[in-house]
């Protein structure tokens, strides 16, 4: 049986009340709307949370391949990079 996307959402007494008046305060034109939209927003946290999480991992792994292949520079020298690019003043060992 193929699903029409409906479903049936029971909520307790305060949160129904709750969802009532957001939907009065911010002027959606039902409670299905809103809820439509709190879903929407969440789907998309997520979505958006898997993405950065596949592109850390990508990163990782391709940092793990270089240090693996040998392509690695001393700790003090990536830093002196890194603070050049930024245009950061150099560190002072005292």
């Amino acid at each position: 049986m193929k699903s029409n996307g409906q479903m049936t959402v029971t909520l307790g007494d305060e949160l129904e009340q709750f969802v009532r008046a957001e939907v009065q305060k911010r002027a959606f034109a039902s409670n299905s709307e809103y809820i439509r939209e709190l879903v929407r927003e969440r789907y998309e946290q997520q979505r958006e949370r898997r993405t950065r999480l596949d592109e850390l991992n990508a990163a990782l792994t391709k940092a793990l391949a270089d240090a693996d292949a040998g392509r690695t520079m001393p700790l003090d020298d990536a830093f002196r990079m890194l603070r050049d690019e930024l245009g950061l003043p150099s560190s002072r060992k005292g």
